[in-house]
């Protein structure tokens, strides 16, 4: 998976904290009754047809009360700097302000590395300037490890190996990050798919991997049996799925269309159903037979 798109699963995953991570001040005004809309891309296709550009994640910000305006976030990240054009940026975001009809746009570019690269636009005559663009810039190699190391905010813990840190912190880097993970998200599915962002980004060596273990080892156990146990659950599913469809093909051939209810039965059953069912569809002369 591209790092585009690891970025676009976490902002999308966890908008609020991204916004309290990524655009500073901006985020300030995002009490708890703000409401965070991820902006699907099929929306922007179907509004902008050709001029849509696949570079970003928009999130519109409603307040409830309608005391304050909308106000839109266009988040992109860039992995290597010199990929980055402010005036493709400039250009999506006057798309986004015609759209939904707000002039409160607010461009933030994330990079994982340093680099060069144009932080204003400016459209200018002999006279004067005519159009003035800039963007908020969080460079995540410029944020201190030790700043977020503690942090609340699981963005931040979950790109900690992304920030500064000295070469002999990088194991307790991986260590805080996963700790992080383990406190702050209670779901085993996003557990897991964030231990492979952690494990990504963090790029432990053998000997580093060794190391971590020997110096967290029960938080290593538990991260461990943890993941094994997800991936075996997983398989188990995938093996059941398949026992499912292979016997809606059966009753098919044999009893005609199956109505959807049936299906969606067969589809959520246990594996000890689905064995007793598949044994049944050899003498059974009906569906209910078989599904009684």
């Amino acid at each position: 998976m591209s790092n585009d798109q690891n970025f676009k699963n976490l902002i999308l995953d966890y908008p609020r904290d991204a916004l309290e991570l990524f655009v500073g001040a901006e985020a300030k005004s995002l009490d708890k009754g703000a409401k965070i809309i991820p902006i699907r891309e099929e929306q922007l296709k179907n509004r902008l047809g050709d001029r849509f550009r696949e570079l970003d994640v928009p999130l519109l910000v409603e307040w409830p009360d309608g005391t304050r305006e909308a106000i839109l976030f266009v988040v992109e990240e860039d992995t290597d700097p010199r990929r980055f054009s402010i005036h493709r940026l400039a250009h999506y975001c006057l798309d986004l302000s015609e759209m939904f009809k707000t002039n409160r746009v607010v461009p933030v570019v994330i990079f994982l590395y340093a680099g060069n690269y144009a932080r204003e636009l400016v459209l200018a005559g002999d006279e004067q300037n005519y159009l003035r663009f800039s963007f908020i810039e969080c460079a995540l190699k410029g944020l201190s490890y030790e700043q977020y190391r503690e942090s609340s905010n699981i963005v931040a813990r979950l790109n900690l190996p992304n920030m500064s840190y000295r070469p002999e912190q990088k194991v307790d880097v991986y260590a805080d990050a996963v700790r992080g993970l383990r406190r702050l998200e209670p779901e085993t599915e996003k557990r897991l798919k964030y231990l492979d962002f952690i494990d990504i980004y963090a790029d432990l060596d053998d000997m580093e991997y060794k190391l971590y273990v020997y110096k967290y080892s029960e938080e290593a156990e538990v991260m461990s049996a943890f993941a094994e146990r997800f991936r075996e659950e997983g398989m188990q599913k995938g093996v059941q799925k398949g026992e499912a469809q292979l016997l809606i093909r059966q009753m098919s051939l044999k009893f005609g269309q199956i109505p959807e209810d049936k299906q969606r039965l067969v589809e959520s059953a246990d594996s000890e159903s689905l064995i007793r069912w598949s044994e049944r569809i050899l003498t059974a002369q009906s569906l209910e037979e078989v599904l009684q």
